[in-house]
């Protein structure tokens, strides 16, 4: 097996005539930091352009060795070249994409908009070089000799197939219009994410009167005067579009008109006939995705990346999604009767508006099962809750973490953690924690790397960099930050990627991607273990008198599994169904995006008390994220990954090492066969729909 060069660790690979030296800038050095990590503290802004310039010549000087390489081309001296050329391009990208994306400043936005379309005409040059691409075709058509074994032989028709789908085999003229669709959309992406960041942060509600605080729990109160403070409004209190402000909010505050202008401020973020208005944004979006497509030989946008994915098609996509609609709507159905019951028990009036969902569901939690969310949250302190997604690590695949106060931080809120395997001295990689909101950070939960897994040319495994961010509840001067239900869940979900990256053995870079629609089942499959009794008893301590969280408290917990799950699912299926409405366009139109999206929902009877999971002019997953046409893909996963689970119920060991070393074996797989390939031999046979319809309570 041919192994990956070991430039993961220096800048020498790929060095050569054009290759330039900075003793100023830390990209153009060895970085002598522990395990390699950034070393954050010296990077300043003005390096990442210099940086960038040199990543874009050293990668223009490495296909350019690869094309006028005299000998016939092997799959040595052509694709694994070709898989191994970009390092020093790669690591630039890296840091500067998580920085901007946790502490982006007017600077970094200036950077960001100056190289993003360097950027894509870099990687249009050599993702459309006729050389290259004729060298990569002669190996793919002799692929039965030229390749070694199974692994040379999917990395080289991976490598084909993705070279064709970027247009390889189009004419000059076509190319040219390629081009220039591919740097407008670049462009256009950054826009739309640039204006929800901004948006996001331009919207507060500012309380000066504590009778309006009516119902909100004191931490809650304490949080919101924290950041009127901050603010410059000191003796006030601020709530934010924040989900740790927005939320709590919407639950507890009793003041029905301010939960209205709250909500409506989240709802209609970025939609206000201004400069950060997204309609016209995603009008050209839409219709240039489309109009790529059609290029490329695909009929819609959602057909050409379907291709790729587990699901392969748009039809079978809408075949999943309206499977599961009918019965989750009769189950939202439902709780709106229940909540408006209690509405009407308590006003006298049973209308009922999205605003009021939150506040009467916590209502109806509270009838229904006995279980006041804000009770439970003393028992799911941040430190706490990390712990415990730590243990169940050790407790499934024997790794453990060792905080490492010496590793250079991108941002002083990090915490960072040596990885180390299951013999105890093995490094399996370093993992970053950034968990709370502040200005410059982009909404939401994500899992990234600093460096992806690689080997060197030795064999030896360069370990992952990974970083995994949120944006949870803050601690408050009397108080750590206490995470509600869905929080603790979100980094048990998160830390399900982190450790796709961290036990990924993959020789080949060009082999370490999976599926769309596979990527979440990792992640999905984590969630299952928090909120079980048997896990909750060892992590879910009070942050004062450090008690385990009570049995009947668990107890009630576990009984509330289904609760609230016909909104939940319903809110999630119409986004999902709402990103396959603009990306099967199969005719190139200007977009009345109200009209549009009224009309995609009205398709669906949705529910007017709920509102898709994400409104057109802020669906950044789809617009800004690398989503499109694949949101769906959390309910694809969401099979796989209830079915999992399923084996450790049925073994009668939710922490049965046999099922969790198969399934380590699945993650450090990545992407050297298909999804349902890795997956039918984990389980051992096709995954059943029955524990997903069981979990979200629609069977």
């Amino acid at each position: 097996m041919t192994l990956l060069c070991a430039a993961a660790l220096a800048t020498s690979c790929g060095t050569g005539p054009t290759a330039t030296t900075d003793t100023e800038n830390p990209f153009f050095a060895a970085w002598e930091t522990p395990f390699g990590t950034p070393p954050f503290e010296a990077i300043r802004p003005e390096h990442y352009r210099p940086a960038f310039d040199e990543g874009m010549a050293r990668e223009k000087a490495e296909i350019e060795a690869i094309v006028n390489n005299p000998q016939a081309p092997t799959f040595e001296n052509t694709i694994l070249a070709y898989d191994n050329s970009g390092e020093f391009l790669r690591r630039v990208s890296a840091v500067f994409g998580c920085v901007t994306g946790t502490d982006m400043t007017p600077e970094l936005e200036e950077i960001q908009s100056e190289v993003s379309p360097l950027l894509t005409r870099h990687n249009s040059d050599i993702s459309l070089d006729p050389r290259l691409f004729a060298r990569v075709k002669t190996v793919y058509e002799g692929r039965d000799s030229l390749c070694g074994d199974s692994l040379q032989r999917r990395l080289t028709e991976k490598m084909y197939r993705s070279f064709v789908r970027s247009g390889a085999e189009l004419s000059a003229e076509e190319q040219e219009e390629l081009r220039q669709i591919d740097e407008r959309l670049s462009m256009l992406s950054i826009r739309f994410g640039r204006n929800l960041r901004g948006d996001n942060g331009a919207f507060v509600l500012v309380i000066d009167n504590p009778e309006d605080l009516k119902g909100l729990p004191q931490n809650v109160v304490e949080a919101a005067a924290q950041e009127a403070e901050q603010r410059g409004e000191a003796g006030k209190w601020a709530f934010t579009l924040d989900k740790p402000s927005l939320i709590p909010f919407l639950q507890y505050a009793e003041n029905r008109d301010l939960r209205e202008r709250l909500y409506t401020g989240y709802l209609t973020r970025c939609h206000h006939g201004d400069e950060r208005d997204n309609r016209t944004v995603l009008d050209s979006i839409a219709n240039l995705r489309l109009q790529r497509a059609n290029l490329l030989g695909y009929p819609t946008h959602a057909a050409y990346v379907l291709d790729r994915q587990m699901a392969r098609t748009p039809e079978a996509v809408y075949a999943r999604l309206n499977e599961l609609l009918p019965p989750a709507l009769e189950r939202a159905r439902g709780e709106l009767a229940e909540m408006r019951a209690i509405k009407l028990a308590e006003t006298g009036d049973s209308s009922f508006a999205s605003w009021d969902w939150w506040f009467y569901a916590e209502r109806l939690r509270k009838a229904k099962y006995d279980l006041n969310e804000d009770e439970l949250r003393p028992y799911f302190a941040l430190d706490s809750v990390r712990k415990g997604v730590f243990g169940l690590a050790t407790k499934l695949y024997g790794i453990t973490f060792r905080e490492r106060n010496d590793l250079p931080k991108y941002n002083p809120e990090n915490r960072v953690f040596e990885v180390i395997d299951a013999d105890g001295t093995t490094h399996l990689g370093v993992l970053y924690l950034d968990f709370h909101p502040r200005a410059g950070k982009r909404v939401g939960a994500w899992c990234t790397t600093f460096r992806s897994q690689a080997y060197d040319s030795t064999g030896a495994r360069i370990a992952p960099v990974v970083s995994i961010v949120t944006n949870f509840s803050k601690p408050t001067a009397d108080a750590p930050a206490l995470l509600t239900l869905d929080e603790t869940t979100t980094l048990f979900h998160e830390f399900g990627h982190g450790l796709h990256q961290l036990f990924s053995m993959v020789p080949y870079r060009g082999l370490k991607g999976v599926e769309r629609d596979f990527v979440e089942l990792p992640s999905q499959v984590m969630e299952n273990w928090a909120m079980r009794p048997e896990l909750l008893a060892e992590y879910a301590r009070h942050y004062r008198t450090g008690e385990p969280i009570p049995a009947e408290l668990a107890a009630k917990i576990a009984r509330s599994g289904l609760f609230n799950q016909g909104f939940a699912t319903v809110e999630y299926l119409a986004a999902s169904l709402l990103d396959m409405d603009y990306h099967t366009l199969a005719q190139a139109q200007p977009l009345d995006i109200d009209a549009f999206e009224e009309t995609s929902m009205r398709g669906i009877g949705l529910l007017p008390q709920i509102e898709p999971r994400y409104k057109s002019t802020y669906f950044q997953h789809i617009f800004s994220g690398g989503y499109s046409s694949g949101y769906y893909s959390y309910i694809w996963a969401e099979v796989l990954d209830a079915d999992a689970f399923a084996a450790y119920v049925a073994s009668g060991d939710l922490f049965n090492p046999e099922i969790a070393a198969r399934f380590r074996t699945l993650l450090s797989r990545g992407g050297t066969a298909d999804g349902d390939v890795l997956y039918r031999e984990f389980r051992g046979a096709e995954p059943s729909m029955e524990p997903l319809l069981r979990r979200r309570g629609l069977k």
